[in-house]
Formats: C-alpha cells, sequence, structure tokens
C-alpha cells in the first residue's frame, strides 16, 4: 500500500484533526478537503489506515486498534460537525434534537437561491432579449397604425368586425389589449419592465464580472504561458524597465513583480457596456413614468378668453399627481396666421398671458406650431385653429356676433359657415344671408336664394349690399387649438439618450492586455484585446521597435578598443 504521503501527486492535501489523546472515547470525525480534483481523474481513492491509538484505559481493558476507511473522491463530503451519535455516545438519534425550523429554513433557503439563480440565466438569455426589443419595436410600429387616444366610435368603425383585419384583428383586440393607448398600455409596460429586467439580469451575471477580471492584475510567471497569447514576441537583448517605459508612454497602466510585467488600456471600453444598459433603463424609467405619471389636455379658446390650467389638464395614470402651477389662469390675448403667395395658411399664432392666483401676469409668450410656451412643468403647444365668430355691422347698427360653424367636406380643407336671417325669423321659411370663411382673410357672402353676392376682408370697412340689407364685416374671430401637457419622465428621456450615444462611442474603445517576462536577457512579450484584433498586432510591433537594445562588450573588446 502506497503510505499516506504528502509528496505523492496522486492523493490530495489532506487536513487531519487534531484530538487529545487522553480521550478515551476517541473516533474519527467526518473528515473535510479542501482540494479540487480535475475532471479527467473522476474516479474515487481508497485506502485504510490501521492506527493504534493508546491511553490508559485502553491499555488497561486492552483494548485494539480502531480501523478507519478514508474514500477520496471528487464528490464533497459532509461538513465536519460532531453529530448526535458521537455527543449521546452512540445512541442513534441522528438529527432528532436538532430542530425542524432550521432545517426547513435551510432548505427554503437553498430553495430561493436555486429559483433566483435559474430566473438570473433565463433573464439574461441574449436571445430573449432581442426578442422583447423586437416586440417593443412591433408595439410601436402598431401604435403608429392605430390612432391613439380616439373615442371608441372611431375604432368600431376604424376595425369592423364584418371587415376584420388579416382576417381575426377588430376594433375588440384594440380596445380589450389598450391599443388604443398603447403607449400606456399594460401589454406595452410589461414589456418594457421584462426588457429592463433582462438588462439588469445581464449586467448582474456577465458585465460586472468581466469588469472584475479586467480591473485584476493577472501577472504570467511562464514564457509558454506569455507565448500562448494573440501577439507575442520575443526581445534577445531587452530590459523589462524599457518596456514598461514604452507601454507607459502608449498610455497603458503598468505593473511590475520582480521578472514579471502586466499593462492594460482602455478599460473604460469594458465599463461602456454596463454604461449602455444603464442609459438604456433610464430611457425606458422615463417612457414608462411619462405614461403614468403625466397629465394631458386639449381646448379651443377664442381671442380674448381665458382658462385655467387644471381644469383642462387630465391624468394618465396612478402615478399623476398635480401641483399649484394648475391654478395657473392662461389669457388669449391675439391669434393670428401667415399665408403663402397662394392664399394657403403657413403659420398660425397665439399671444399668451399667464396670471397667477393674485391676478399678477408671471409670464408673456406668443407661441406657435413648434415653439410651445413652459411654465412650472406645464408645457403649451399650438395644434390646431379654428373660426369662432364674426363680427358686423347691419345697417349701421352693432356690432353684432355671429357664430360660425365648422362644416364637413371632403378632404382635409376646413370650412366654417354662418347664417343670418332676414325677415321674420320666427317663421317656418326663415330665409337670410350666408357667410362662409376658409380662413381669416376673406368671407364668401350669399344671397338668400343661395347666389353669390361677394367677398369681402374682415377690417376693410367696406359694405355690402345684399337683398335690402348692408353688411360691414368688422373681424372675424379666431380660436386657438391649444394642447396642454406635464411630462416628468422627459428630462429622465433626454438624459438616457444622451448617455446612450455617450457610452455606445466608449464602448468602441478596445480594452488592451500585454504581459511580459525577463527571461535571462531577453524579455517574452504578449498581449491581446478584445476589439482592435487588426490593429493590435501593428501597435505592439510599433511600440517594441523602439525598446532599446542592450549591448555588452567584454574587457577585451574594450581593451582592444583603447590600443587602437
Amino acid at each position: 500500500m502506497t503510505p499516506l504521503n504528502s509528496s505523492n501527486p496522486c492523493l490530495p492535501k489532506t487536513h487531519f484533526l487534531k484530538v487529545s489523546t487522553f480521550d478515551p472515547f476517541f473516533k474519527f470525525k467526518s473528515f473535510s478537503f479542501n482540494t479540487h480534483i480535475p475532471p479527467n481523474r473522476a474516479h474515487a481513492l481508497s485506502f485504510t489506515i490501521n492506527s493504534k491509538l493508546k491511553s490508559s484505559q485502553h491499555i488497561q481493558n486492552g483494548k485494539k486498534g480502531v480501523s478507519q476507511k478514508i474514500v477520496l473522491s471528487e464528490v464533497s463530503p459532509p461538513p465536519l460537525t460532531e453529530s448526535n451519535d458521537d455527543i449521546n455516545g452512540g445512541s442513534g438519534n441522528g438529527n432528532k434534537n436538532v430542530p425542524v425550523k432550521s432545517r426547513n429554513k435551510r432548505g427554503f433557503s437553498g430553495l430561493v437561491k436555486m429559483l433566483s439563480k435559474r430566473t438570473l440565466q433565463i433573464l439574461s438569455n441574449l436571445p430573449l432579449a432581442i426578442g422583447e426589443m423586437f416586440t417593443i419595436a412591433a408595439l410601436m410600429a402598431l401604435g403608429t397604425f392605430i390612432d391613439q387616444g380616439e373615442a371608441p366610435d372611431h375604432y368600431f368603425q376604424q376595425f369592423p368586425e364584418d371587415h376584420p383585419v388579416l382576417g381575426f384583428f377588430t376594433w375588440r383586440w384594440v380596445l380589450a389589449l389598450g391599443f388604443d393607448h398603447m403607449y400606456s398600455s399594460p401589454v406595452f409596460l410589461g414589456m418594457l419592465v421584462l426588457l429592463g429586467a433582462s438588462l439588469m439580469a445581464c449586467t448582474y451575471t456577465t458585465q460586472i464580472p468581466l469588469v472584475k477580471v479586467s480591473r485584476r492584475w493577472s501577472f504570467l510567471h511562464s514564457a509558454e504561458a506569455i507565448r500562448k497569447q494573440e501577439f507575442s514576441e520575443s526581445l534577445p537583448r531587452a530590459s523589462i524597465e524599457d518596456v514598461g517605459t514604452i507601454l507607459m508612454g502608449s498610455g497603458y497602466e503598468i505593473f511590475l513583480k520582480g521578472p514579471c510585467l502586466y499593462a492594460f488600456k482602455g478599460l473604460a471600453g469594458r465599463l461602456a457596456p454596463i454604461g449602455v444598459h444603464i442609459a438604456m433603463l433610464l430611457i425606458m424609467a422615463g417612457g414608462t413614468l411619462s405614461a403614468l405619471g403625466s397629465f394631458k389636455g386639449s381646448v379651443t379658446v377664442p381671442q380674448g378668453l381665458n382658462f385655467v390650467a387644471g381644469d383642462v389638464l387630465g391624468p394618465t395614470g396612478f402615478l399623476s399627481s398635480p401641483n399649484e402651477d394648475f391654478n395657473t389662469e392662461i389669457h388669449v390675448n391675439r391669434f393670428y396666421m401667415d399665408y403663402y403667395d397662394s392664399g394657403e395658411v403657413s403659420q398660425f399664432h397665439t399671444d399668451l398671458s399667464l396670471f397667477n392666483m393674485d391676478g399678477k401676469e408671471v409670464m408673456r409668450k406668443t407661441i406657435s406650431v413648434n415653439d410651445p410656451l413652459r411654465y412650472g412643468g406645464i408645457t403649451i403647444y399650438q395644434t390646431d385653429w379654428s373660426i369662432s365668430a364674426l363680427q358686423i355691422l347691419k345697417n349701421n347698427e352693432g356690432p353684432y356676433n355671429l357664430a360660425m360653424a365648422p362644416l364637413q367636406i371632403n378632404g382635409d380643407k376646413k370650412l366654417y359657415g354662418t347664417f343670418m336671417p332676414v325677415g321674420d325669423s320666427n317663421s317656418s321659411d326663415v330665409k337670410g344671408i350666408s357667410m362662409l370663411a376658409r380662413d381669416l382673410q376673406s368671407i364668401v357672402l350669399y344671397d338668400a336664394d343661395g347666389k353669390f353676392a361677394g367677398v369681402r376682408r374682415p377690417n376693410s370697412k367696406l359694405p355690402i349690399n345684399i337683398n335690402g340689407t348692408e353688411i360691414v364685416i368688422v373681424d372675424a374671430i379666431g380660436s386657438s387649438g391649444l394642447d396642454l401637457k406635464t411630462d416628468p419622465g422627459v428630462p429622465i428621456v433626454y438624459a438616457g439618450f444622451g448617455a446612450l450615444m455617450l457610452t455606445t462611442c466608449i464602448s468602441y474603445l478596445s480594452h488592451s492586455q500585454v504581459w511580459a517576462l525577463q527571461d535571462g536577457t531577453s524579455v517574452v512579450i504578449g498581449g491581446k484585446s478584445n476589439r482592435a484584433k487588426m490593429e493590435f498586432p501593428e501597435e505592439m510591433n510599433r511600440l517594441l521597435d523602439k525598446v532599446p537594445e542592450i549591448v555588452q562588450s567584454s574587457r577585451s573588446e574594450q581593451a582592444d578598443a583603447v590600443s587602437l
């Protein structure tokens, strides 16, 4: 039998217990081996130790030595603890005295750890994350196809049951899944949460360990290991200190330990993927906050009237919370439009004044399309316009305000009209003068028989006589279509996109590592890079060409040189 010796390479290092030789009830306990058996040695080693442990009581009783068998295998042995059998003198109680709650607690915590590890493995799966991103992109595309925020009647007409899209998609799908408000629907927000969980799991299980490994100072102490790198070279007459100086001048961090050298640069390239994940999480968090914590509202206000912001704004989710700026009163001072040479509307403007609760004007601005007003977290956009009324003089009396109503016509052109009775307005056959307007530039008038009577511009003070009635168009009063919105997620989304652009650029930086070993008068150098596979060897050759060569001359050569 091979003796138990630490010099035997086939046996692992064994830690023995120190037991008092005066213990009359000495027994062998379970052994714990701190060792690692390679996979190719998947076999168990067993041997028997016959030891004769003598004490005074053993001598008196004439007892024989204790024989104990030790089995070495790659399976972890039981922990080194005293069993109840030993304590109770071999009574066979086992774990009878161990509290049941303690055993259950250990089992429950182990189950939780196993489930957590399995969940992290599933969430950090790359194909799953790619599928989640494609699903979110498909939902966003569907949100552009389906009109958002419309009344149910709109979807009844757009997606009828008798003509379903793709043979199955009707208004029931739209309303049931919340696709009429896609970006706050449970399906869309659930996919954002799932993608965020995948990003965090990937960061925890993959990116953070990579950074920890990259920051570790890993010296290689053999020339064979260095030559196995992606790039390797040998300098026959060089000093490792000179190599370190050259690498330091090129931006490497240098670490020396005896004859060994380790250098790296571009660690930010390893950190950048974590930054990309954080930036994406910021974007998704900001989008979720915008969907669940915002206020929105629309209003059409005639020139000269006002409204309170809080009366228009409505919450979009359970995270929406109003503030004192909702009490701001907004007054429409003036509404006007710009026109192309062809007469089409090119731009429309609204002059707004904001008043606090004390009636003091706190802000005034003229807004237009793509030029909103922002105050106290409230943003007011110019989105639409209409004509609310015509102000006229009738036979030099007035002025009178005639309400204008929108008329439905084909296409996206706007047309507004009003009617002024002529004669007995209580008659069953009422006749009057009709007035139509496409914009605030001109008014078209028709007589009681529906015949064209003429065109007048507001503020022209030019009268027109129709059916014995003289009419002067004093003004066309426009109405401003405004959208009000509070969005607390906008700063977070902007910050996320800024961080995403920055970290994406940083992630293209290469993380390069170099190892070197002074082997006598020569230096063995090797290295690798995670990205610049073609540029890294060229860079290393260029740097190594700068390493000075050490030239040593003998005494005889020096003497010959002196004699010459």
